[in-house]
């Protein structure tokens, strides 16, 4: 088993951990540190067991605080998952009437003639452009 040595509030400390876990060992320790140095800062050198505690209790109460917003996420995915359930079994709206206007038949003969104009105009410009 890995013998690591961690520093927390200025004091180093060796701890024994499972092969392959020196990280998250690495990890939590740096987490105490930093609640014990802002203990420091805060109150001065303080008894070794007592700034333990206290690190320790600070990152319990983060944690506890972390959970219970986790609780509330999971409890709001739980109710959009819910709604989802419910929109995807619910039956499909009724369809809804839309009247599109009609185009009149003398705007459409227009658009016709002008549409054979343009078509007449392109000729005579293709054959001016090939003389």
């Amino acid at each position: 088993m890995p013998d690591v040595t961690v520093t927390i509030g200025g004091r180093d400390y060796q701890v024994v951990c499972q092969p392959g876990e020196e990280h998250y060992l690495h990890g939590a320790a740096s987490m105490l540190d930093a609640e014990a140095v802002t203990l420091a800062q805060q109150i001065g050198r303080l008894p070794e067991a007592r700034m333990l505690l206290m690190a320790g209790l600070m990152l319990a109460d983060r944690t506890a605080g972390m959970e219970e917003q986790l609780r509330q996420r999971d409890a709001r995915i739980s109710e959009l998952e819910r709604a989802v359930l419910a929109m995807r079994n619910a039956p499909p709206p009724k369809p809804e009437r839309v009247e599109v206007p009609v185009i009149p038949a003398p705007v459409l003969d227009s658009m016709a003639e002008l549409a054979a104009r343009a078509e007449a105009l392109a000729d005579r410009v293709e054959e001016t452009g090939a003389a």
